[in-house]
């Protein structure tokens, strides 16, 4: 089983001590698995607690996933593209990354965005008569698979006519719209979800296993190690590590030490774009959240700020020094600090089942219901009236810039337009972002939420200013590209703390793509969300502006590092 040990500080050691011994007079681990609800807020937790099965493969068809998996190998499939949002998107991603294309089997790629540049550049990457399209969604009418599924699904009727069908599977619970669609139009598959389990705890069901059936990834062997962690978390384990867990980050939340920042070797670095959703969505309500801070470009100890728990997984046999380093020194310098060894790529599963208890449990520290995200279905909810509206009309309602200058616009709702007033002295797009961040203080994190492709070069360009930030403000800082985070991480931003500092960055595509049967294209769609994902922030009180960098994506993040060295001083 994969071994893992805490470095804490000695007041915070002697806190989560208290903690692990109260769950253990409490029977917190067997109450978990008796579906117990009075362990959190004795509401509707027991219905959401079927992924405790899943650990095991309870919750799926080893049988059928095999025969499956032999199919996709005989059809020589040169990739399969997952359709899919939140949970249903990104424990594939982690499985397509960590374990890279398998032999015999088709590559894995992963499209969770409404940005039309993005769908181009996956477009550009497959042949639709050489590819099975997965197309995953829990409710079956959740907007975005929705639509993509309709774009490609026009792409492969043209490209293979009636055969389409074949090359289409659908995952979705039970009797969902898009069951009714994959049997209209003859998909190869259906594979139901569970309904008991809610899409972030979702990865050790069909959710993530068809995909990875699909990439060939050897399923006994993943279920195998799997079933070490879940028998070391059951209800009578003398020392259980997913419990353990728990206590450390709900208790370390509650002293404020709310920020949960993921070191990971290269080799599992895509789990703590998992753990983000998992670690948010469950906890970010009440004011109270585990902020997830994933793939925070390394620094030295000194701009790490005492708000922070590491985590630090690292995989055996891919030496990885700094990162070695890095954690050590953490821990010296007193950062509470849990360090977790896989042996092997397979058992990442151990830690999907670890790291659930231990959401589930951390929310019982903090007093939250972990299983429901309030602050993502209002979201969802301003985006889709605001398609609604387009449908109806033909337009978006226009919007005044605050400020506008060097090919680029700042919005601002009238509140946070006021303090920027206030705080700048003169009257440019350079000032007010400098007033912006100057509102930045101890405790705080800043977020980078970027409405724009997902292509390494942007991720590249928006690290490098995430690292400035917190190299001059020492806060944690998180990036996340729209709409993808909606799914995840924005619920935190929304129901947690009010301590986010916000910047929106959204783009003109240049060219729209139209959504089958739909009067407006996807560049609407991703317009509305990022104005739903904004009035909601608004609404909760954030400190939170929007630039616009127009047509120029690639000329706007460069003059964006520029302004913000000079905001940072």
């Amino acid at each position: 089983m994969n071994a893992h040990l805490t470095r804490l500080p000695a007041e915070l050691q002697a806190e989560v001590d208290e903690a692990i011994q109260r769950a253990a007079g409490e029977g917190w681990a067997r109450r978990l698995w008796a579906r117990d609800a009075s362990l959190w807020t004795g509401q509707d937790e027991a219905r959401w607690l079927r992924w405790l099965d899943a650990g095991d493969a309870g919750c799926v068809d080893l049988v059928a996933l095999k025969a499956f998996q032999a199919e996709v190998k005989a059809a020589s499939f040169a990739h399969v593209l997952l359709i899919g949002m939140g949970g249903s998107s990104l424990g594939p991603e982690v499985l397509a990354q960590t374990f890279g294309a398998q032999a015999g089997f088709p590559q894995l790629l992963v499209l969770d965005s409404t940005d039309a540049d993005q769908i181009r550049r996956f477009e550009a990457q497959i042949d639709p008569s050489s590819t099975l399209f997965v197309v995953s969604s829990k409710s079956g009418t959740t907007l975005e698979p929705d639509i993509l599924q309709r774009h490609f699904w026009a792409l492969a009727k043209a490209a293979l006519g009636e055969a389409a069908g074949g090359h289409f599977v659908a995952v979705t619970d039970p009797g969902s719209k898009l069951e009714a669609v994959a049997n209209q139009e003859g998909f190869r598959r259906v594979f139901h979800g569970e309904p008991q389990i809610g899409g972030r705890y979702s990865v050790l069901s069909n959710f993530g296993m068809v995909p990875a059936a699909a990439m060939g990834v050897d399923l006994d062997r993943l279920f195998e190690t799997t079933g070490e962690m879940v028998a070391a978390c059951g209800p009578a384990a003398a020392s259980n590590p997913g419990v353990e867990l728990g206590c450390l980050l709900g208790t370390a939340a509650k002293g404020g030490r709310d920020k949960v920042s993921i070191l990971a070797s290269k080799g599992i670095a895509d789990l703590g774009a998992w753990l983000e959703q998992l670690l948010a969505e469950s906890t970010g309500k009440q004011g109270q959240a585990l902020i997830p801070v994933d793939a925070e470009p390394v620094g030295p100890v000194s701009v790490y700020s005492r708000d922070r728990v590491f985590a630090y997984l690292r995989l055996e046999g891919h030496d990885e020094p700094e990162l070695d380093a890095l954690a050590d020194a953490l821990a010296e310098a007193g950062h509470p600090l849990v360090w977790i060894d896989l042996k092997r790529r397979e058992d990442i599963g151990q830690e999907f089942f670890r790291w659930e208890v231990a959401t589930a449990v951390a929310g019982a520290v903090m007093g939250l219901n972990p299983f429901d995200q309030p602050d993502v279905e209002a979201s969802k909810v301003k985006a889709r009236q605001l398609t609604d509206q387009y449908e109806a009309t033909g337009r978006l309602e226009p919007e005044t810039a605050f400020a506008r200058g060097e090919g680029v616009a700042i919005y601002a709702d009238p509140r946070n337009a006021q303090a920027l007033q206030d705080l700048s002295g003169a009257r440019t797009v350079e000032a007010y972002l400098e007033a912006h961040l100057r509102q930045v203080k101890d405790g705080d994190y800043v977020g980078l939420l970027a409405y724009i492709d997902r292509s390494h070069p942007h991720i590249q360009a928006l690290q490098a200013i995430r690292a400035r930030i917190r190299d001059r403000k020492k806060v944690a800082t998180v990036l996340g590209f729209g709409p993808r985070f909606l799914h995840s991480t924005g619920q935190a931003y929304k129901g947690g703390p009010n301590s986010g500092v916000f910047l929106q960055i959204i783009h003109e595509p240049a060219r729209d793509i139209p959504v089958p049967g739909q009067r407006y294209g996807f560049k609407v769609v991703e317009a509305a969300q990022a104005r739903g994902d904004m009035g909601v922030l608004v609404e909760r009180g954030r400190r939170v502006i929007r630039l616009d960098l127009g047509g120029d994506v690639e000329g706007g993040l460069k003059w964006l590092a520029g302004a913000v060295d000079k905001a940072l001083g």
